[in-house]
């Protein structure tokens, strides 16, 4: 029995690479699509926003000379191009799919909405919705918050390379230690980073919790859907 009915999966666009410095690692693409086959079948209900990072990310773009509203528009391509990559992996494996977009760029995508998207959900389709929120200045974590919010998940699962949230970077600090659970006002109060402000306060205050963990290794997604404690929940 799978421990949530419906869930919004953030994937990172730089777990994407894989080994690779740059674009999609075919393999790894297809680790995500076989993790979320698996978990599909349990008979949840799957919706995914993945950012672009991989290919271009609109803030760095902005610091090398990039108008900003531009940047942040070749982001968005960059996430409907990892998503139509994912629902073709998916596709392959005999999962269907779905790929909304943002932006109206039909016949790319359908244009997102709330309805159209629980509805593919629940005809037993896993559901991508891509291109951030359609608005500069607002990144792929605030897109996967409002989607969350508004396909009614029961939480958000945010797959990173990282498997929770610590008091450091564990990349960084040896010494850092991992919650197996905080809230949102503990994550302000001590500056921790687990997604960007905006993105953090919308789920805060739409009471829509978030869990962290590594999806990078095989099989975790099924893990937290059993309940398995391998990450870090964030609540109110």
């Amino acid at each position: 029995m799978a421990k949530f009915k419906r869930i919004l999966l953030k994937l990172s666009g730089e777990s994407l690479m894989g080994e690779q410095k740059y674009g999609i690692d075919e393999k790894r693409l297809n680790e995500y699509a076989q993790q979320i086959k698996e978990v599909h079948d349990m008979g949840v209900e799957i919706g995914i926003v993945i950012g672009g990072g991989n290919i271009f990310r609109g803030l760095s773009g902005a610091g090398k000379g990039f108008d900003r509203v531009k940047g942040d528009q070749m982001g968005m391509c960059a996430t409907v191009i990892n998503s139509l990559g994912l629902s073709s992996a998916l596709d392959a494996i005999g999962c269907k799919s779905r790929v909304l977009t943002a932006i109206r760029m039909e016949p790319i995508g359908e244009f997102y909405t709330k309805w159209k998207a629980i509805e593919a959900m629940k005809n037993g389709e896993v559901v991508i919705m891509s291109g951030g929120t359609g608005n500069p200045y607002f990144t792929t974590d605030t897109g996967s918050s409002l989607r969350g919010i508004e396909i009614e998940a029961d939480v958000m699962l945010k797959g990173t390379r990282v498997d929770g949230v610590y008091t450091a970077d564990p990349e960084k600090d040896p010494t850092a230690t991992k919650f197996s659970e905080i809230t949102y006002d503990e994550i302000y109060n001590k500056g921790l980073k687990v997604m960007d402000l905006t993105a953090t306060t919308m789920c805060k205050e739409n009471n829509l919790p978030i869990y962290v963990f590594n999806m990078d290794i095989i099989g975790n997604l099924k893990k937290v859907m059993e309940g398995e404690n391998i990450g870090t929940l964030v609540h109110n």
